[in-house]
């Protein structure tokens, strides 16, 4: 099961994908901003393995853009633009490929972490390995999410951007993001960018500490910067990102 929400009105449709560890609770601020434009549709999901959609065997970043082609289909819409949060961009850029039988017609990256060093890759792998962890109340749970989305207070303070970020079990309070989905780390940017059939921007917030301007452009001459936001640009500024969506579709 893939858990999802969506609104608004239009013949387009914003797919929005959250990040690694997030759940599509942090697009509401930009859920909102194209509500008040009342010319996009949104469809915002929960990655497999986070949130309130199911747990799998295994992920890779196919795998993720697999499992949201029914949800699409099911929702019967027209245009399709996707905008990605860091993994989200990833799943995207595979959406857009054209390999799973949905017609993307541009996507908008946020934030994509392209560079991965060794020490990354092996931190990485050493998370999808750990066993899920239990916390004795959801407070715990929510401070430790916080901390791995890093939705700290100073940019979302309120608990609408924390929604099913952690679950109450058999055993207490834990995350719902799988573990296993860390292995998804280190996928090859360039070559999804290379297989995007259709125009691609990408932005980041100018404080970013995960990707430069300059390894943008290397993928995306017209890649800009989003003054004043850090790694979570869609939550600092949801207008600037719905502007950049706005000129995104205007290119096609």
């Amino acid at each position: 099961m893939t858990w999802y929400e969506s609104g608004g009105e239009g013949s387009r449709t914003a797919l929005l994908l959250h990040g690694l560890g997030a759940t599509a609770a942090v697009w509401k601020s930009v859920e909102r901003a194209l509500q008040e434009r009342g010319n996009v549709r949104w469809l915002a999901a929960d990655l497999s393995g986070h949130g309130g959609s199911d747990w799998r065997s295994s992920y890779s970043v196919g795998q993720l853009a697999a499992q949201l082609v029914e949800l699409v289909q099911q929702q019967m819409i027209g245009e399709i633009f996707v905008v990605g949060h860091s993994l989200g961009a990833y799943v995207g850029l595979a959406l857009a490929s054209a390999w799973f039988g949905i017609q993307v017609r541009g996507v908008l990256g946020i934030g994509p972490k392209v560079s991965w060093s060794a020490a990354d890759l092996k931190a990485a792998q050493e998370l999808a390995t750990r066993p899920v962890r239990w916390y004795q109340t959801g407070e715990e749970a929510l401070t430790r999410y916080r901390r791995v989305s890093g939705l700290g207070m100073d940019i979302a303070a309120g608990e609408e951007w924390l929604a099913r970020g952690s679950v109450h079990a058999e055993r207490g309070w834990r995350l719902a993001q799988d573990p296993r989905t860390f292995a998804v780390t280190g996928a090859p940017f360039a070559s999804l960018v290379a297989s995007a059939t259709v125009p691609v921007l990408l932005a980041r917030g100018e404080r970013d500490p995960m990707v430069s301007l300059q390894e943008l452009r290397m993928h995306a001459p017209q890649a800009c910067d989003i003054p004043g936001a850090g790694h979570n640009a869609h939550i600092e500024d949801p207008g600037a990102v719905v502007g950049l969506l706005e000129h995104l579709v205007a290119r096609v």
